[in-house]
Order: C-alpha cells, then sequence, then structure tokens
C-alpha cells in the first residue's frame, strides 16, 4: 500500500459516518462544504440525464450514491481501501454506482469513455498536483463538460503546494500529504491555462454560528 493510500485510511477513521438522513429527511443528498445541510446541490454539475459523473476522492461515497440514485452513472475513485471499503458496506448495493481504488491521474489516463461531469469535494483537487490532474480531467470531459470542485480557503499567505497533516497517535509523528492552495483569481487562471472555460471560483460563506470559515467552490466547462 502507498504512504499516501495509509494516510487516508488515517484519516477515514477519524471521520464520522454520514448521517442516516439529513435535515430534510433525505438518505441520499449531496453537500459541497465541510457544514451539514449547507450550500448548493448536485445542480452545480448541470448534469444531463442519465450522465457519466466522476468523483475524484470520493471517500465514503456518499455523494456519487446520491447522483446515482438521481439516475446518473456515478464513478467514485479513491486511494484509500478502507474509505471504500465503508463506501461499499453503506452504498455497495445502489444501481448505477461504480467504485474504485485507484490514483486519479490513473484512472483518467486509463479510462476510454469519458465523463459530462467531473468534481471533487474536498478531494483528489485539492490533494494532487494540477499540473497532472487538470490536463487529465480535460482529456476526459466531454465537450461541455463541468468540473465542479470545492476545499478550503487558502490561508493568507500560503498558496500553491501546502503539507495536510493527519495526526495518529499520541507517540506517533502525524502522517503527511500534499494538498495545493490558491486565491480564487489563481485557480481561474490555472483552470484557464488548461484549457478550461467558463471559470467561476468564490467563497461561500459558512453558515451562522461560531464557525466562520468558509468553502471554495470552483466550477469550469470544458
Amino acid at each position: 500500500m502507498t504512504d499516501t493510500a495509509i494516510a487516508w485510511d488515517t484519516y477515514s477513521r477519524q471521520r464520522p459516518e454520514r448521517r442516516p438522513t439529513n435535515a430534510r429527511g433525505e438518505t441520499t443528498w449531496f453537500n459541497w462544504t465541510q457544514y451539514p445541510d449547507h450550500g448548493p446541490g448536485a445542480e452545480l454539475l448541470e448534469a444531463p440525464a442519465g450522465a457519466r459523473v466522476l468523483d475524484l476522492g470520493c471517500g465514503k461515497g456518499g455523494n456519487a450514491a446520491h447522483l446515482a440514485a438521481l439516475g446518473h452513472c456515478a464513478v467514485g475513485v479513491d486511494v484509500s481501501p478502507e474509505q471504500l471499503a465503508a463506501a461499499r458496506e453503506r452504498w455497495g448495493q445502489a444501481p448505477g454506482l461504480d467504485l474504485r481504488q485507484v490514483e486519479a491521474v490513473t484512472f483518467l489516463r486509463e479510462d476510454r469513455d469519458g465523463f459530462d461531469a467531473v468534481y471533487s469535494v474536498y478531494g483528489a483537487v485539492w490533494f494532487t498536483d494540477p499540473a497532472r490532474l487538470l490536463p487529465a480531467i480535460r482529456e476526459r470531459l466531454h465537450p461541455g463538460g463541468r468540473l465542479v470542485f470545492s476545499q478550503r480557503p487558502p490561508v493568507a499567505g500560503c498558496y500553491g503546494c501546502q503539507a495536510s497533516y493527519i495526526p495518529r497517535g499520541a507517540d506517533e509523528d502525524p502522517l503527511v500529504v500534499k494538498r495545493w492552495d490558491y486565491e480564487p483569481d489563481a485557480w481561474e487562471r490555472v483552470l484557464k491555462e488548461h484549457g478550461f472555460t467558463d471559470v467561476t471560483a468564490d467563497v461561500l460563506a459558512a453558515p451562522p454560528g461560531k464557525r466562520t470559515t468558509g468553502t471554495l467552490i470552483v466550477r469550469a466547462r470544458a
């Protein structure tokens, strides 16, 4: 197992399972943000009926399962065996859901069918070098297809490749993965440089309460 897979397995053990239902009583739903019942939903993908849609870094599979429930062909990829085991346990019987253990760029380079939409929610777009990932996404998106991703906004002055630490036991050093942080205008520039159009990048404010960190949501078209 790669160091990256070990890191995300460790992360998986620290994350709670998705609730059985959301605030509206739905058993599947789409969430772009780090806050429950907050923000837009799957409509950002602008996916036509029966679309083939790719989740880069699907984790425990909740968003991809919702898209499958909407009638799309939802493919979710992740490097973490534990994340995918949890996804298969909960959602594995869902028609239209295809879960794969594979690194994002590797999968994109091997896929031959293409996608109507590609998305990442605090996933592989945040944790993969955009110089490798964005050309691979652009190659597999059908003309007019949407790329949408979300992540935390960057800390002021901390841009580009950063270290992200995943804690372990009290007597162990944390595991380290790389992430790529850019301000909204920088993401717009980077995406346009890789051939995307209709690019927007905005920070959605946090819901009312004590927490103030919003969610960066970036949209682009092939």
